[in-house]
């Protein structure tokens, strides 16, 4: 089926959102363009697009206007000059920040007559449009499946639901994965690295075996206990998750490198052993987690 060519404006032209309006370019589609810096247009124009003289004739210019800046704040900030040409017309805010404000911003779109699709950018800006990059998004469905294929052009348009806060949820707990995975990986090359083991020699059993062996099927295998609150400890208890936990802060002591990490882990599971789950599994510690300061 051939792609249907719309007009897209893009609002916001740091790296990102020039890359979003190259690939619109690349796919053939009609695109505006409009920075509230002048002077960041002119490669994008000589691809083909078009620079706006204002917010107001960027939107006008497009039946779908995707903003891509720096937060929610920004958004209001950047397109209150152009409510009235707005209505009738559909915004993609491409920006984080948080679930509550997805849902505000859903509603002073819906004040304004305006559609609104809430979304999350899940590559580096050299990624976007490239075959496995990933976009996500969450709100109206009618919205999405209008634009489905002009969205295509930026990623894989993943669509999580009516819910127009999943997006954004779903982008900070992939980026809370990400850090705490980064993390723990710095903390395992310190470790070894004390002993002077590169951390490219590391990798060939942490990432290439580790990770994707061991790592992964224990995640998959335990997700469908996290989902029903049941978390038997046969294959390893809390309790004996402890004793690993500990050597791994004595050795980091040991060696002189951070125990924080570490230190917190075992912190965790102490906790969750003395809310009565010491001979349940490790995941069971979500329970802790779930329930935050209280």
């Amino acid at each position: 089926m051939t792609e249907k060519k719309t007009s897209v404006t893009v609002a916001g032209l740091g790296p990102m959102g020039a890359a979003l309006a190259a690939a619109l370019l690349d796919h053939g589609h009609e695109v505006t363009v409009w920075n509230r810096s002048p002077g960041k247009a002119a490669p994008l124009v000589a691809q083909g697009a078009r620079e706006a003289d204002g917010i107001a004739d960027a939107v006008s210019a497009s039946e779908v206007t995707v903003v891509c800046l720096a937060d929610y704040d920004a958004l209001y900030s950047a397109l209150a000059p152009a409510e009235e040409a707005l209505r009738g017309r559909v915004v993609v805010n491409l920006n984080s920040g948080t679930p509550k404000e997805a849902h505000e911003t859903v509603r002073w779109a819906g004040d304004r007559g305006i559609g609104y699709l809430d979304g999350a950018i899940m590559v580096p800006p050299a990624l976007v449009g490239q075959p496995g990059s990933v976009f996500l998004y969450s709100g109206s469905a009618e919205v999405f499946d209008a634009h489905r294929g002009t969205l295509a052009a930026l990623g894989d348009a993943t669509y999580l639901g009516t819910d127009p806060g999943l997006a954004v949820l779903y982008n900070t707990a992939l980026l809370s994965l990400m850090y705490s995975s980064m993390n723990g990986f710095l903390h395992a090359a310190a470790l070894v690295g004390s002993a002077g083991v590169p951390a490219t020699e590391f990798t060939k059993l942490a990432v290439d075996w580790f990770l994707s062996s061991v790592v992964d099927g224990i995640l998959k295998a335990e997700a469908p206990a996290i989902d029903k609150g049941e978390y038997p400890g046969d294959f390893g208890s809390l309790e004996m998750n402890l004793t690993a936990l500990r050597h791994i802060v004595d050795t980091s002591e040991e060696q002189g490198v951070d125990a924080e990490i570490p230190l917190r882990n075992k912190e965790l599971t102490e906790k969750a052993i003395a809310a009565g789950f010491g001979q349940s599994s490790y995941s069971s510690v979500i329970e802790l987690l779930k329930k935050g300061a209280a």
